[in-house]
């Protein structure tokens, strides 16, 4: 009986995948355990095995092939005394059928609009979609005007058509309607729905409009902007992923912020003569430390100082956890993402451990060379833009964390010590919490940690 061989689910939040690479091709024997195929998540290029014995009969979905489903068929197995070429073309037209008729099915869908009897018809969903398509003119031409623009226009009874604009290639603004006159050149038809207003009776108020979709979007921007002065270029399923979770955390996750400057003068002449006395392996010290590798470590430790603020959200309750699994943002080249590897059980390891654990885990996130396990749950998250010269910045929380903390450039500056003036080098950190998990005070006792440990960095190496 012929084998399937379908899209797999590489991690728990897959729900598509782009199909990389073929590693078999048909007519190439299989035996489980083999390399068949690369898959390409949002995160990472994962590598699927056979878990059957066979022959690659057919292959179903091309390498290539974008945002495949999770358990789509994409090839079939003949097992062992199969005829190949009748599984070939069985399994083949078997799956085919349904691909080819699903936009079949569609047509008439999309012949629907098409059998509007009277152009009224489309003007009435409009008071309740503002941001739709612009309104028709009286000469028949289309009226571009900003959704603010719209509403004041219904409000005061001003007719788009008469209105010209003083926006972008001719769009009507809210100003432009601020200085119309009501009812401009349509009194007769603007006044009338005000007459019989009063013996209508009262309605109810109108639902939220749905939020506008991806290509009402597009086309949005577009206008903003002249043809050939821009080009397109097509979110990859990590960056779609991405604004999908960034947004999410903005509307859900109730935030609030604490900030403070800390004393890296100690931290950094203790670094200095670290890597001073690294030993050498194979001629090459073994190992630098960075600022955020002491950053690392001294976030692990403020978590075990106040366990209270190692959880998570959980829904309908927390998850407080034993270990402090720190996760560290890198940048993926080309402003392509955002990956968070997570160093496991950080209080635990030494401070060039977890840099040679750091430097690993960022070069495998560049080329998305990671496991789900290396970037999948974790503590908190450690965001660093200091080394771009950035003084202090706010950074988002990534569910179900319940914080994240954003770290600056040391730098030095102009501080009161015992009542003198004198110069430090200070580090500005905000820690992002989520109110439903931390309250301000357990906030603060976390961040003071930190502060205290990273201002006595010796204590890191106990």
């Amino acid at each position: 009986m012929p084998i399937e061989i379908l899209m797999p689910a590489l991690s728990p939040t897959m729900e598509k995948g782009n199909l990389a690479k073929w590693l078999k091709k048909e007519g190439d024997k299989v035996a489980p355990g083999d390399v068949i195929a690369e898959i390409e998540t949002d995160k990472a290029t994962m590598e699927v095995e056979a878990i059957d014995e066979g022959t690659l009969a057919k292959i179903l979905v091309p390498e290539g092939t974008a945002d495949v489903p999770v358990n789509q068929l994409i090839a079939v197995l003949a097992a062992d005394g199969e005829d190949v070429g009748a599984v070939a073309s069985g399994g083949g037209a078997a799956k085919a059928a349904p691909a080819v008729e699903a936009p079949k099915a569609e047509a008439p869908k999309a012949e629907a609009p098409k059998a509007e009897p009277t152009p009224a018809a489309p003007a009435a969903p409009a008071p309740a979609s503002p941001a739709a398509a612009p309104a028709p003119a009286a000469n028949g031409a289309r009226v571009f005007a900003s959704p603010l623009a719209r509403r004041l226009a219904r409000d005061k009874g001003v007719d788009l058509s008469g209105v010209k604009g003083s926006g972008p290639h001719g769009r009507i603004v809210a100003a432009d309607i601020a200085a119309a006159t009501p009812g401009a050149a349509k009194p007769a038809t603007a006044a009338a729905p005000a007459a019989s207003a009063p013996a209508a009776a009262p309605k109810p108020a109108p639902a939220p409009a749905p939020a506008p979709s991806a290509s009402a979007v597009l086309e949005q921007a577009k206008a903003y902007y002249d043809a050939g002065t821009y080009t397109e270029v097509p979110l990859d399923a990590m960056r779609r992923v991405i604004a999908q979770r960034m947004t999410e955390a903005r509307q859900t996750v109730p935030t609030f912020y604490l900030t403070v400057d800390c004393d890296v003068d100690a931290l950094l002449k203790l670094r200095e003569e670290l890597n001073r006395s690294a030993p050498e392996r194979d001629g090459k010290p073994a190992y630098k430390l960075s600022v955020n590798d002491f950053v690392i470590k001294a976030y692990a430790l403020a978590f075990q100082a106040v366990p209270d603020a190692n959880m998570v959200w959980g829904g309908d309750r927390y998850l407080k956890l034993k270990h402090s699994d720190i996760g560290v943002a890198v940048a993926i080249d080309g402003g392509k993402g955002l990956l968070t590897p997570i160093i496991r059980k950080a209080e635990t390891k030494t401070l060039s451990a977890i840099s040679n654990e750091t430097r690993d885990l960022a070069l495998r996130a560049r080329n998305k060379k990671l496991a789900p396990n290396e970037y999948q749950g974790g503590s908190s998250a450690i965001s660093n833009l200091g080394m771009f010269g950035m003084k202090d910045f706010t950074a988002i929380i990534n569910p179900p964390h319940a914080t994240i903390l954003a770290v600056g450039a040391s730098e030095q500056r102009a501080v009161v010590k015992g009542g003198q003036l004198a110069v430090a080098t200070q580090m500005t950190v905000t820690l992002s919490c989520d109110h439903r998990v931390l309250d301000g005070a357990l906030g603060a006792q976390l961040l003071s940690a930190f502060k205290s440990i990273v201002e006595k960095p010796m204590s890191m190496l106990v």
